[in-house]
C-alpha cells in the first residue's frame, strides 16, 4: 500500500492513539512513532516529571518542537498527546505535512480506559471525571478541524484500525492493496 503523507493520530487521552497507531503502522509497513515517547527521550524524564517540575507550558513547547521535527522525516504513523492539536503552530505543521485523523471516543469509553492508569498528569485533580469532561468540551471543537474523523469505540482495536484505513483510502491518502487487508 502507498500512503501519500504521514498519518498523525489526534484525540483525547484514552482514545487509542498508541494502540491504533502501532497496528496501523504494522499493517501499512511503516514506522510508528509515539510523540510522547520522543518528548520523554528528548527531556530525559517522564511527561509527569516535566509537568511537575517545569509546568505544562514547557511541556507544550517541547511537544511542538518534537512534532515539527518528526514531520520532517519520511512518511510514518505518529501518535500525538491529547493536547498537541490544541497548539495552533502544531496544527499548522500537521496540516501542511501530514493527514490528521481524530480518534473520537465518547466520555464513557475514555473514562473506562484512562481510569486504569494513574500517570495522566492532566487528570491529577480533585475531580478527574469532571476534568475529563471539561477537556472534552474544550478540545472536541478543535479536534473537529482534523482532516478525518474515526470513532474509537469500545470494540477491538482492529475495528478502529480498519476504519482508519478505510477513511484514508476514501480520502485518497492510501492506495494499493496487500494480502490480509480488508476488501
Amino acid at each position: 500500500m502507498n500512503l501519500s503523507r504521514t498519518v498523525v493520530l489526534i484525540g483525547m487521552m484514552g482514545a487509542g492513539k498508541t494502540k491504533v497507531g502501532r497496528l496501523l503502522a504494522q499493517r501499512l509497513g511503516l514506522r510508528f512513532i509515539d510523540a510522547d515517547t520522543e518528548i520523554q527521550e528528548a527531556a530525559g524524564c517522564s511527561i509527569e516529571d516535566i509537568f511537575e517540575t517545569q509546568g505544562e507550558a514547557v511541556f507544550r513547547e517541547g511537544e511542538r518542537k518534537v512534532i515539527a521535527r518528526l514531520l520532517d522525516g519520511p512518511v510514518h504513523v505518529l501518535a500525538t498527546g491529547g493536547g498537541a492539536f490544541q497548539n495552533a503552530s502544531s496544527r499548522a505543521v500537521i496540516s501542511q505535512r501530514a493527514v490528521s485523523v481524530w480518534l473520537k471516543a465518547d466520555f464513557d469509553v475514555l473514562w473506562e480506559r484512562v481510569s486504569r492508569r494513574a500517570n495522566r498528569p492532566m487528570l491529577k485533580t480533585a475531580d478527574p471525571r469532571r476534568t475529563l469532561a471539561d477537556l472534552i468540551d474544550q478540545r472536541y471543537p478543535v479536534y473537529a478541524l482534523a482532516d478525518l474523523t474515526v470513532v474509537s469505540g469500545a470494540g477491538p482495536v482492529e475495528e478502529t484500525v480498519a476504519q482508519v484505513e478505510d477513511a484514508l483510502r476514501g480520502a485518497g491518502h492510501l492506495d494499493g492493496d496487500r494480502a490480509g487487508s480488508r476488501p
